[in-house]
């Protein structure tokens, strides 16, 4: 009996394991589909969240890109670079990260988003507007060390 207990304790313990490491797979630098910028993702209690860190065109009539599209006109004056994209995302258990925000700078449009793996470098990123069916999909491409 207790070997017993003690394998079903040591596989809960090893799925816990798996199920944190594998939520963990997204963590680092993702170049955005078309290469004009460069996102970090990372984790914060349990939530994952994304900033832009590096921009092809950072300046705009030689001064700093500004997130002007933004519908909050307190916000524009805000520097696009370190301004955090992706936000409250949750792993799934599976192979989703999922229930969180993206952000588009180009709109000033804030869309519901879920996140995929299709392999260890490319991560497929779904924005959307109330049902995953009604948006658009970007492939991300993790940055080679």
């Amino acid at each position: 009996m207790k070997l017993f207990f003690s394998t079903i304790a040591f596989l809960l313990m090893f799925s816990f394991n798996v199920k944190a490491e594998k939520s963990e797979d997204i963590l680092g630098q993702w170049y955005s589909e078309n290469n004009e910028s460069l996102i970090e993702i990372y984790q914060k209690n349990n939530k994952f969240y994304g900033k832009l860190i590096w921009l092809k065109e950072p300046n705009r009539n030689g001064k700093p890109k500004m997130d002007d599209k933004n519908p909050d006109t307190k916000l524009q004056s805000r520097p696009l670079l370190d301004l955090v994209i992706l936000k409250d995302f949750t792993f799934n258990g599976s192979d989703e990260w999922e229930d969180g925000k993206i952000y588009d700078p180009k709109s000033g449009k804030t869309y519901d988003c879920f996140m995929k793996l299709d392999n260890k470098n490319k991560l497929k990123i779904r924005g959307y507007i109330g049902i995953s069916l009604i948006g658009r999909t970007s492939y991300w491409t993790r940055k080679k060390e």
